[in-house]
C-alpha cells in the first residue's frame, strides 16, 4: 500500500500506517485489524493467531497491551515473505490437529459469513457472490475479476479456482481467501511449487490438495459484502462504512 494514490485523502495516522505497508494497522478510530478481529469474535471464534514478519513487532506489541475479553491473540513469525502458503505453515504449531480458519487481514468479512464457515464441515471456503461484492461492498467491477472465480460442482464441492474471468460474467462466486482448513493443508503447502509470480501461493496449494491428495472443499455460498483494503484509494470508503461499527475484543 505504499504506492501513492492522488485521490486518496488520508489523515496523518492513516498515511503513516500506509507507508509501513501494514494495511491491517491503518487507523479508523482504531486499527482496521480490530474490526476484523471483532467480526471474528461476533461469529464465535475465541483464539486468533496473527502471522507477521519479523519487522512487525509493533503489531505483536499492540495486542499484548490492549484489553481482550472475547478473544485471545497470539502471533507467529513468517521469517521471509515467500507467499501465502508459506504463511500458513507458520501457524502449524498453533493449529495442531484442530480445524482452523485462514483469512486476509486487509479484508473486513461479515460475521454472518464467518459464523457459517465456523460450522461448515472442514475443509471449506466461503464463496462470495461477485454481484453482491459489487452491489453491497466497496469492490468495483473492474477489480472483482481479479478475485479467483470458483468452479463448484453439483454437490457444492470446489473443483478448482479459475483465475481469468470476464467483467460481464456476473453469476459467479469468488474467493476472498476465507478458508476453513484441516491439518492436511500443511502437507499441500509444503508440496506446492513456486508460482510464476515467484511465490508459494495458497490457492495453488489448495488445488494441489484437491488434485493430488483427494481433499474436498465445501463451498459455503453467501451473498454478503466484504470491505476490501487493497489500496490507499479504498481507505476512505472503508472508513466511512466502519465508522458506526462497534468493536469488542
Amino acid at each position: 500500500m505504499r504506492k501513492a494514490d492522488d485521490e486518496a485523502a488520508l489523515d496523518a495516522g492513516q498515511a503513516a500506517a500506509a507507508e509501513t505497508g501494514v494495511k491491517a494497522m491503518i487507523p479508523i478510530d482504531r486499527p482496521f485489524l480490530d474490526y476484523v478481529l471483532s467480526s471474528l469474535a461476533d461469529a464465535g471464534y475465541k483464539k486468533v493467531c496473527l502471522v507477521i514478519g519479523p519487522e512487525h513487532s509493533a503489531v505483536r506489541d499492540y495486542y499484548a497491551t490492549i484489553p481482550l475479553s472475547r478473544i485471545t491473540v497470539e502471533t507467529a513469525i513468517q521469517e521471509k515473505p515467500l507467499g501465502t502458503a508459506d504463511a500458513v505453515l507458520a501457524v502449524e504449531t498453533f493449529a495442531a490437529d484442530d480445524p482452523f480458519v485462514v483469512l486476509n487481514s486487509d479484508n473486513y468479512y461479515p460475521s454472518s459469513a464467518l459464523a457459517r464457515l465456523r460450522t461448515a464441515p472442514p475443509p471449506a471456503i466461503v464463496a462470495f457472490s461477485r454481484a453482491a461484492l459489487i452491489r453491497d461492498g466497496n469492490v468495483p467491477p473492474e477489480r472483482v475479476t481479479r478475485f479467483g472465480a470458483l468452479d463448484i460442482d453439483e454437490e457444492g464441492i470446489l473443483r478448482k479456482i479459475v483465475r481469468e474471468t470476464r467483467p460481464d460474467e456476473s453469476d459467479i462466486y469468488a474467493s476472498m481467501n476465507c478458508w476453513l482448513f484441516t491439518a492436511e493443508i500443511f502437507e499441500a503447502c509444503r508440496r506446492v511449487l513456486v508460482s510464476p509470480r515467484g511465490e508459494l501461493e495458497l490457492p495453488r496449494a489448495v488445488e494441489l490438495g484437491i488434485r493430488e491428495m483427494g481433499m474436498r472443499f465445501h463451498a459455503v455460498r453467501v451473498a454478503d459484502a466484504v470491505l476490501d483494503m487493497s489500496s490507499r484509494g479504498d481507505i476512505a470508503s472503508v472508513t466511512e462504512r466502519l465508522r458506526r461499527v462497534e468493536v469488542s475484543l
